[in-house]
C-alpha cells in the first residue's frame, strides 16, 4: 500500500514572503499599475531567497527586484531592492523602509 501525501506540502527547503510581506510588497505593486508604470510580475522562491520581479511589460528583463535573503539578517539586513542593472539600491531589516525607495521613484514618475 502505498503512503498518501497531502495534496499541498510546504517545501521548508523554499524562502516564502509571508502575509505581511506580501502586503506591503502589493500594496506598492499596485500604485505602480495604477500610475501605468508597471504592468506584471513574477515570483521566484528558492533555497536561499524570495524574490518579487516588477516588469513594464512581460517580455522585458525586470526593472527592479524585491528580495528577501534570510541569512543576511543579521549582517545588512534580510530586505533588498535590486535595479535592473543589478545596483542594490537599498538592503535594510525593514521592509517598509526598503520599498520607500520605490515611492520615491514613484512619485518623481508621476510629477
Amino acid at each position: 500500500m502505498m503512503n498518501a501525501s497531502p495534496p499541498f506540502q510546504a517545501d521548508v527547503d523554499r524562502v516564502v514572503f509571508n502575509r505581511q510581506e506580501l502586503t506591503a510588497i502589493l500594496s506598492v505593486y499596485g500604485r505602480f499599475v495604477a500610475a501605468g508604470e508597471w504592468r506584471d510580475y513574477a515570483m521566484s522562491f528558492l533555497r536561499d531567497a524570495a524574490v518579487f520581479s516588477v516588469f513594464r511589460r512581460a517580455t522585458e528583463h525586470p526593472l527592479y527586484r524585491i528580495e528577501k535573503r534570510p541569512k543576511l539578517r543579521a549582517a545588512q539586513g534580510a530586505y533588498a531592492v535590486i535595479g535592473m542593472d543589478g545596483r542594490i539600491l537599498k538592503r535594510g531589516h525593514d521592509l517598509a523602509q526598503v520599498l520607500k525607495i520605490l515611492e520615491q521613484k514613484l512619485i518623481r514618475a508621476v510629477d
